[in-house]
């Protein structure tokens, strides 16, 4: 009873290995693991150094045949990616685990540590671990190359404005970098007269229209060229040009409606003010403070042109301002705007205060204007207005002077100004002496003005100290609160300096 009982608590028997005699316990081959690995190696045939190719421009991997794709480090997409390279020898064996082994960013190498299995003799699995090393080599795609040829693009927007002042593109080049439409485009150029952008595909450039559509009023043509064709695979080659005009009217400028649009807009005054451009032109009647709206295609149906040019803005200094409190309204008037207050001012040229020649009219600014005030304004009773609806008018309906905003000392207010915008980076031929006091317009239209300045990324400048709202002369500035943190990126995940469209 003692020998049975011994007998049935016995451990498992042990063998010896046929080659080396070390105990184990029984297994199909009769081999120790240590002689099996030495007799058969299961990642035979897997290469453990492979090169991948990676092109800085664009931060992509080149996926054969002939696909580009863009993936982060350690991500599942580039591990896919790195298992595909393998694909044919790991076909023969299973695999049971992958994963990345750290690497240093700038060393051009990705490790990937492999577990697999296969089954060996008389039906013993065997399992090995193993890491395969890929070289990371630069090779630039084909887009790359073409964008660095600078000559190759598959379609072009040419964007224009008839216009002598820029402020719509400043604000449209804002709209631009904020959603970031810039990314698809080969190369930005500036011409004297608007932007020209150039795609490696149609597609990019339709989608670019779309956006210039719902951000500004404009219309579009569409054209393409043959440039070759290929009559057996029945291909065609085009070159697509996308011709996009603006209306030409911009912020600050004095427009002259036709009677049918004025009617149609609520019986407002044909002389109007336009307060800012945005997907609509925003009009306001100086006279009663009656506001519209025209889209693009009620512009290009009645269209009308700006009476003065920016230049013939003269200084005037303010006599005497009164608020008008009882606005009296004709029937079917429009809408009235509650961001300003009708005041009826008595103003004076600064170039002529040796004289006592004075002027009087309605503004909208009578919330901003006291005595004293300098303000800038068209003098319409002594220029020279060459427009079709003024020449129909009664002489009577034609103010003598139409102010457009209050005059603050701009040296000032660029000396306090805390924040900065950024730009497109594009090529720059025929610069104008005038742009930059032009770009300061727009800064400074910025700040007066908070319903355009929602829809652009204003970045805080460190370099200048952060003061009150406002300045000792009352001008507008932008909170702290609206501005961003600016942020620079001097590295990409490989090592490389990333290249980016935005200065």
């Amino acid at each position: 009873m003692e020998y049975m009982a011994e007998s049935t608590d016995r451990s498992p028997g042990h063998i010896l290995c046929c080659e080396c005699g070390v105990p184990i316990s029984p297994n199909p081959a009769n081999i120790c693991v240590a002689c099996l690995r030495s007799k058969v190696d299961i990642s035979q045939g897997i290469p453990k150094q492979v090169s991948i190719s990676f092109c800085k421009q664009c931060q992509r991997y080149f996926q054969p045949p002939g696909t580009w794709i863009q993936c982060a480090l350690e991500s599942r997409e580039l591990l896919a990616l790195c298992l595909k390279k393998i694909k044919a020898p790991l076909s023969k064996v299973r695999l049971v685990d992958a994963g990345f082994v750290w690497t240093e960013p700038h060393s051009k190498r990705l490790k990937v540590k492999l577990t697999i299995q296969k089954e060996v003799m008389n039906g013993a699995i065997l399992q090995q671990v193993f890491v395969v090393d890929y070289v990371v080599q630069s090779q630039m795609c084909g887009d790359c190359h073409r964008v660095e040829a600078k000559d190759f693009w598959k379609a072009v927007i040419q964007v224009r404005q008839k216009t002598l002042h820029k402020k719509t593109f400043y604000y449209l080049e804002q709209l631009i970098l904020k959603y970031g439409m810039h990314q698809n485009t080969l190369r930005i150029k500036e011409i004297h007269d608007g932007l020209d952008f150039y795609y490696s595909s149609k597609q990019h450039a339709q989608k670019m229209v779309e956006f210039l559509q719902c951000t500004v009023p404009c219309r579009y043509k569409a054209s393409q060229r043959l440039i070759s064709q290929d009559i057996h695979s029945n291909t065609y080659n085009y070159k697509s040009t996308f011709s996009v005009e603006i209306v030409p009217i911009c912020k600050d400028n004095v427009v002259c409606l036709s009677p049918k649009l004025a009617q149609s807009l609520g019986n407002m005054n044909q002389i109007c003010v336009c307060i800012r451009v945005t997907s609509a032109i925003h009009l306001i009647d100086p006279n009663t403070l009656q506001v519209a709206d025209i889209d693009g295609s009620t512009f290009w149906s009645h269209p009308f042109n700006s009476l003065c040019h920016p230049k013939q803005l003269e200084e005037f200094i303010v006599m005497e301002c009164s608020i008008v409190r009882d606005i009296k309204r004709a029937a079917g008037a429009g809408m009235i705007s509650k961001k300003h207050t009708l005041g009826e001012v008595w103003v004076q040229k600064t170039s002529e205060m040796n004289t006592d020649k004075q002027y009087f009219c309605r503004t909208h600014l009578g919330h901003l204007l006291n005595p004293g005030d300098l303000v800038l304004g068209f003098d319409l009773a002594n220029c020279n207005l060459n427009d079709e609806h003024v020449n129909k008018m009664n002489s009577d309906r034609v103010p003598d002077v139409v102010l457009i905003k209050k005059s603050y000392d701009r040296t000032k207010r660029q000396r306090r100004r805390n924040w900065k915008l950024k730009e497109l980076a594009r090529e720059r031929e025929n610069m104008d002496t005038d742009d930059e006091r032009q770009y300061q317009d727009f800064l400074e239209d910025l700040e007066e003005d908070e319903a355009i300045r929602k829809n652009v990324n204003i970045y805080r400048d460190s370099a200048i100290p952060v003061e009150s709202d406002t300045d000792d002369e009352g001008a507008p500035r932008i909170s702290l609160a609206e501005m961003l943190e600016d942020l620079h990126i001097s590295q990409d995940a490989t090592g490389e300096e990333g290249a980016s469209m935005m200065t």
